[in-house]
């Protein structure tokens, strides 16, 4: 008897992990927004820059976040923000370069202080409270001010770590949690509240609302317009000194960052309030437009990703900086290219800091070995010079002849964050190459790339070389289990 429960219980497993690997996603996911042409004025780069001076001081170049700010202030009645990491953790270290979770609430909270009738939501994800086993400040600060905060349903996401994932839906997830302090040690906030079994249950259980969005309105010649900006930075207090890129664009994508964005609402059991009189301002019309732009979410930034790379020939060019690249669909793809003859420089992170803590260089150390042992000669791979922060850009910049195509935002290029399991946002920017967000996207890279200006960002690739194959079956059985925290 026992050998048939246990039978049927492997069978129930089995059955349940696949089908929340497959089963359907809520609509408005996996989403491929229009096509809209603007003015090379209304698309806007910006980044964060962390580097090591001549005197070997590290030294911070910060745009993103105060760009944030400086949208909320000059909004008139609408302020929409989606960020994955909003709290003020800090992992194992102890200090942070910059208190950015407080001042994003601050700024919400004073925006809703001055502007008591102006509609301002916050969709976040639940790691922020640690998936209900700790309280969070700044929420309860912005709660308190009577900003709408929406902590995303994630059960309705797909599993990425079926193994553990089908066990914790099946006896797991029932248990609920706690905010009462519990006896185990914090992984997000070493000083901080311990927490309970529960929390550490719903915690193994990988996936994310990876997702890092603003949209916000203002008056330009008496007509309500609307600006979207996404971006790879977090409101994170341990995140704060990290480099990262955003883009903002005018008059254009927020249609489609609201129809995703109410899709996450939906299936979080509420919905989005959007104001009667959003309407398109007329004055973009008069603009000459130059450049295409486009929202991808989830899977759809795979897809695009995969077209681009695929279609590029000798002459071509792509450079991508990027926090993790793991996938294997997008790993074949570039090896691929390198043999058609297009040119290919990797800026990757050495994945070796972590919030304090020291880490092993997967998945990246292992990519890049693959990739350079099996290259034509057309791939150049660098690491980001890295003293405790991260280099978490997710960029790539396609050259060919005059046009350039710039795809950037939250997602890694890993199976979790590009398979449709997480909930990510990116951007597509298309046109020519002389355009300013174009130009300024790639000095970034090759400032990073060439260590300009006396600024030290990026050292060899020898410098992080790792030709373990033990390490490279770690990494491939992560990738396909799931069970990695990328």
């Amino acid at each position: 008897m026992s050998k048939k429960i246990f039978g049927v219980l492997l069978l129930w497993l089995i059955v349940v992990g696949l089908y929340h690997i497959y089963k359907p996603l809520p609509d408005a996911l996996n989403y491929v927004g229009a096509v809209e042409h603007v003015a090379a004025s209304d698309v806007h780069f910006f980044h964060d820059t962390t580097y090591v001076d001549e005197d070997g001081a590290r030294s911070f170049e910060q745009e993103i976040f105060d760009e944030i700010f400086r949208m909320i202030e000059a909004s008139d009645q609408y302020v929409l923000v989606d960020m994955f990491l909003f709290n003020d953790m800090l992992g194992a270290a102890t200090t942070s370069h910059r208190s950015i979770s407080q001042e994003l609430t601050d700024a919400l909270v004073a925006k809703k202080q001055t502007s008591p009738s102006a509609v301002i939501q916050v969709i976040t994800d639940p790691i922020n409270t640690i998936y209900g086993g700790v309280s969070s400040n700044q929420i309860d600060d912005l709660e308190a001010a009577g900003v709408s905060v929406i902590f995303t349903d994630l059960t309705k996401l797909r599993d990425s770590n079926a193994i553990y994932s089908a066990t914790w839906r099946t006896f797991g997830q029932w248990w609920g949690n706690s905010t009462r302090p519990g006896y185990l040690p914090n992984p997000f906030a070493s000083q901080g509240q311990k927490l309970g079994v529960r929390t550490y249950l719903r915690l193994l259980n990988f996936k994310a609302n990876h997702r890092k969005v603003v949209v916000t309105d203002y008056s330009q010649n008496g007509e309500v317009s609307f600006s979207t900006l996404v971006t790879s930075a977090n409101p994170h207090d341990g995140s704060s000194a990290h480099s990262n890129v955003a883009v903002r664009v005018d008059n254009a994508l927020w249609r489609d960052v609201l129809q995703t964005e109410s899709a996450v609402a939906k299936m979080s059991g509420t919905s989005l309030v959007i104001p009667a009189e959003m309407t398109e301002t007329a004055t973009s019309e008069a603009r000459e437009k130059v450049l295409s732009v486009q929202l991808l979410t989830e899977k759809a930034i795979k897809q695009r990703i995969l077209s681009d790379i695929n279609a590029m020939q000798e002459g071509d060019s792509l450079d991508i900086a990027m926090f993790y690249l793991s996938d294997r669909e997008i790993i074949k793809a570039v090896r691929l290219a390198d043999e058609r003859g297009a040119t290919l420089r990797l800026l990757l992170d050495p994945n070796k800091d972590a919030f304090g803590r020291e880490k092993g260089g997967m998945p990246n150390r292992q990519v890049a070995h693959e990739l350079m042992r099996q290259s034509s000669g057309n791939t150049t791979i660098r690491w980001c010079y890295t003293t405790g922060e991260q280099c978490h850009s997710k960029s790539l910049l396609f050259s060919s002849g005059a046009n350039t195509t710039l795809i950037q935002g939250s997602a890694n290029l890993t199976r979790r964050n590009i398979d449709g399991f997480n909930l990510e946002t990116n951007i597509v920017i298309t046109g020519d190459k002389a355009s300013g967000v174009f130009v300024e996207a790639q000095q970034f890279f090759d400032q990073q790339w060439n260590n300009d200006e006396d600024r030290l960002s990026s050292v060899p690739y020898s410098e992080y070389e790792d030709t373990s194959r033990l390490k490279t079956l770690r990494y491939r059985f992560m990738e396909w289990t799931g069970l990695s925290s990328w």
